[in-house]
């Protein structure tokens, strides 16, 4: 529940501070917020305290500024009162040892402990030495929070202290203004405002009412791309094959529908596909189906004929009813000649992204928590996306999504 401000109406930010030279530029922003009319917070940690005073925080915020977990009479819990009140927090700057504290759910200050304290949106302005901002593990850990939904606006290139020139400059006070009013509006991520439609999970055709045609399917990467599509903004439909409670989590703001066979899929994404922005095919649909018998088949009968039909090609008919500006991904599980198999299905599929994976590599695709990929768009350039967690390979997709909606469908 949130805690009262003085006008309720008011948005209230939490404006972070963490120890780095660029802290003077938040003093900027702070102005900035509250000539907006913003009800501002103002957190710095101690070693913001040795680039930037509390004094003149406290004279342009809302209220006094906060250092500490500890000593504050009028709010002894100040994290959760920081946190649980805030509409947006604002780290400006965000230094190398913040982003990794954060990304690693330390809560050793009063502005980590906010950051975990809080569901509002979070955004982070990273600043810091061109040296430390390449530094992998200060990339990883970015990684780690934009996949849980936090917001970064990367720094610029230019001066630095010292008198070094490079990137790592914190982004100029006016443009996170102009990003912090567009986070206010709703924007969540680069798929804010879009419909995305996801299927997940191996479809199941019924032989008779106990035996079904299956695959190995386990739905992990259909519902680590809702997610992750979630975080990044996205109104997100998920299509699946999964049976609850057996069903892996996704948030309650995601739309779950249930199906079972390929048909059932088939039926479900043609009528969802017109309203969406984006559909990506994660589901692996069994090729073959059969009229089921109405009851159990009997050993004592004999081996039974079954006779094999062919399942919908929606794939096909998603891309061959497509409306304008609309992006289809699809994904390839193979096990032998992997890039002919892809580029084969590639050229005749349509799509414009196909997600590739060979599946009998280790750790790689069914029930595995880890994936490694090939995305290969229409130009049939493949990018390798390593070994790694599901999510993270998410991220990876949903970013050639993006940068495909923004471009629009050819």
């Amino acid at each position: 529940m949130r805690s009262a401000t003085p006008n309720p109406s008011t948005p209230r930010i939490v404006l972070g501070v963490a120890g780095g030279i660029a802290a003077y530029k938040s003093v900027e922003l702070l102005r900035l917020l509250r000539d907006a009319g913003y009800f501002v917070s103002p957190v710095l940690t101690p070693d913001a305290t040795r680039f930037v005073g509390e004094v003149t925080f406290s004279a342009l915020a809302s209220e006094p500024t906060r250092t500490s977990l500890y000593g504050d009479p009028t709010t002894p819990i100040p994290h959760t009162y920081l946190g649980r009140s805030a509409d947006l927090i604002v780290v400006a700057p965000a230094t190398a040892h913040l982003i990794a504290r954060y990304a690693h759910g330390l809560a050793d200050d009063l502005l980590t402990a906010t950051l975990l304290a809080t569901d509002a949106p979070v955004l982070l302005c990273p600043a810091m030495h061109t040296e430390m901002w390449q530094q992998p593990s200060v990339q990883e850990n970015l990684a780690t929070l934009r996949r849980r939904g936090v917001l970064v606006l990367e720094p610029e290139s230019g001066h630095l202290a010292g008198g070094d020139v490079g990137v790592g400059r914190m982004a100029e006070p006016a443009a996170i203004f102009e990003l912090v009013q567009r986070i206010l509006r709703g924007y969540r991520g680069p798929l804010s405002g879009r419909r995305v439609l996801i299927s997940a999970g191996g479809t199941r055709e019924a032989i008779d009412p106990v035996r079904v045609i299956a695959n190995r399917s386990s739905g992990r990467q259909g519902y680590a791309l809702a997610e992750v599509a979630r975080r990044l903004g996205a109104d997100v439909t998920l299509v699946t094959t999964l049976e609850r409670p057996l069903a892996l989590d996704v948030a309650s703001s995601i739309e779950v529908l249930r199906v079972e066979s390929a048909q059932q899929l088939h039926d479900t994404m043609i009528d969802r596909a017109p309203n969406s922005d984006c559909i990506i095919m994660a589901a692996a649909v069994t090729d073959f189906t059969v009229q089921p018998s109405s009851v159990k088949i009997k050993k004592d009968a004999g081996v039974p004929t079954l006779q094999l039909e062919m399942t919908p090609d929606i794939l096909s008919e998603l891309v061959a009813s497509r409306r304008n500006g609309q992006i289809i991904v699809g994904f390839a599980a193979e096990t032998n000649n992997v890039a002919e198999n892809a580029l084969k299905k590639l050229r005749g599929k349509g799509v414009d992204l196909l997600v590739v994976n060979d599946v009998s590599a280790p750790g790689v695709g069914f029930e595995h928590a880890t994936n490694e990929v090939v995305l290969l768009g229409r130009d049939e350039v493949a990018e390798t996306v390593s070994l790694r967690s599901k999510e993270d390979v998410s991220m990876a997709i949903l970013a050639r999504v993006a940068s495909l909606l923004t471009q629009g469908a050819p």
